[in-house]
């Protein structure tokens, strides 16, 4: 028989019930929004590429894990090839992000009213919108950051170490999605060492418990398949996470801090944090958030990259909000009038709500890219068309690629845009080919004779990174394309 380690155990109540009357209706009416807005707008170009990898299933890409493709395969199998079906996936999981939010605002505490603010503060969040709209591989990863961090509270604040292994395996498979679970890893176990290192009983309790051995070990048995594909190619996450290590990146890192859910949503984060970190049993998850936040800064990713620190954050900040919200009219409509009130322009941005013709003001890149591929793709298989068998089409990038192969499947094409180039160059038959996005004189330099087709107009009017690309006929190769090929090569 399993029995709790008497030294984990902590004083706390058991845990209220859990508000499945409002949270599962709030959860139930953004996955139903989700759907309903679903087809607006167009793929976006990510899951054009993730559509793509997803028809040769790999346990890894040069630029990802292989989870995220393989959704899109499955989504494309058993719902349909539509855009409707693709995003079913992203819906439930913002879904399922929303009701895994309320667990942990329950398990610190939190009633009926501070679960359904973590709920509503989720589910009207601008990331969690995003990411729900849109197939991309923050939809799972900021589920998979959540359950872990629901796990650890609940191996701490329940003294219950069997909760470790279920945060292990959730932390393994969250690997296969993206590798940046890591960054959560090293912030809790800093933040446990630090209280460790204070004196506090629990976490020092916590590195003699097996079940805390236990769960690491299953987290690096799982996660085993990523290391292995990472070191027999070259350890190709290295070469992203260069890539990805723009100045912009910390520039904007605290204002996408701030906006990932709302201004309202952020300062009852603010809240939290404080709240988690006076609190004893709860002071290293504070910590770990912190150090998360500070490793996200310090590696030059984007800030929704630890996008679950600040959801955590938010959803234990609704415990102390409540409560000083308690018997006060006025407190409880400043803070839903503040929580919502600043919700709405994230909403505008995050949905496929904008006309076409104020899109190309919004601050929502995702949105932006994904208008016109349909215009965009029938353009190019009009040139491509017109010229004679054996011409191949070559992009400058993954998204133009699975437009094409999305919306003109007949056509060969091919493109050295970071896992695409693995796959090969064009058969050395292919003297003709179709450039897409490519500079016409570096193309002069290794054709005998290019010309100009175009540019790229997918008619609606709003500026892209698509619009306005050159589209390029070459003919005679001056080299073989094994030879050529390493040129074409790029990552970003």
């Amino acid at each position: 028989m399993l029995l709790r380690d008497p030294d984990l155990r902590t004083t706390a109540p058991a845990p209220p019930a859990f508000a499945w009357r409002t949270t599962g209706p709030i959860a139930a009416i953004v996955v139903i929004t989700l759907l309903s807005l679903s087809p607006w707008y167009g793929y976006h170009r990510d899951e054009l590429y993730f559509r793509l990898l997803g028809q040769t299933p790999a346990w890894g890409y040069f630029d990802q894990p292989p989870l995220t493709p393989l959704l899109a395969r499955l989504s494309t199998e058993l719902f349909g090839d539509t855009i409707v079906g693709l995003r079913i996936v992203p819906a439930l999981c913002t879904g399922l992000l929303i009701l895994l939010g309320a667990a942990i605002t329950r398990e610190l505490g939190g009633g009926r009213g501070a679960q359904t603010l973590a709920a509503a503060g989720l589910g009207t969040g601008m990331f969690p919108l995003l990411a729900g709209h849109t197939l991309l591989t923050q939809s799972a990863d900021f589920v998979f950051w959540t359950a872990c961090i629901l796990f650890v509270l609940r191996a701490l604040l329940r003294g219950d170490g069997r909760w470790w292994p279920a945060a292990g395996v959730v932390a393994g498979a969250a690997t296969f999605n993206k590798h940046l679970i890591v960054l959560l890893i090293m912030g809790l176990v800093t933040g446990l060492l630090v209280t460790v290192g204070l004196a506090v009983k629990g976490p020092r309790a916590v590195f003699g418990d097996r079940w805390f051995w236990s769960g690491a070990a299953l987290a690096a048995l799982i996660a085993s398949p990523n290391v292995l594909y990472q070191a027999v190619n070259g350890w190709p996450q290295l070469t992203m996470a260069a890539v990805l290590n723009e100045p912009i990146n910390r520039i904007m890192y605290v204002p996408m801090l701030v906006a990932l859910l709302s201004i309202g949503a952020f300062a009852i984060a603010v809240a939290g944090w404080l709240w988690l970190l006076r609190r004893q049993e709860t002071r290293s998850l504070a910590i770990g958030t912190l150090m998360t936040i500070l490793l996200g800064f310090a590696s030059g990713g984007r800030a929704d990259y630890v996008a679950g620190s600040v959801l955590f954050a938010f959803v234990a900040g609704c415990v102390p909000v409540t409560a000083w919200m308690a018997g006060r009219a006025a407190r409880r409509r400043a803070v839903w009038c503040g929580l919502l009130g600043s919700s709405v322009a994230g909403i505008v941005v995050a949905l496929p709500l904008l006309p076409l013709a104020a899109l190309g003001h919004s601050p929502n890149e995702v949105s932006r890219e994904s208008v016109g591929w349909p215009r965009f793709a029938a353009q190019v298989a009009g040139t491509y068309r017109a010229l004679p068998p054996g011409t191949v089409v070559l992009t400058s990038n993954y998204g133009e690629a699975g437009a094409l192969d999305r919306f003109a499947p007949d056509i060969p094409v091919y493109s050295g845009h970071n896992e695409l180039w693995q796959q090969g160059p064009p058969p050395e038959t292919a003297r003709t080919v179709v450039t897409v996005g490519l500079p016409p004189e570096r193309l002069r330099q290794r054709f005998e004779l290019c010309e100009s087709a175009g540019v790229v107009d997918h008619g609606t009017g709003v500026v892209n990174e698509e619009q306005g690309m050159p589209i390029t006929v070459c003919s005679g190769p001056r080299t073989p394309w094994t030879t050529a090929w390493p040129d074409f090569r790029h990552a970003s």
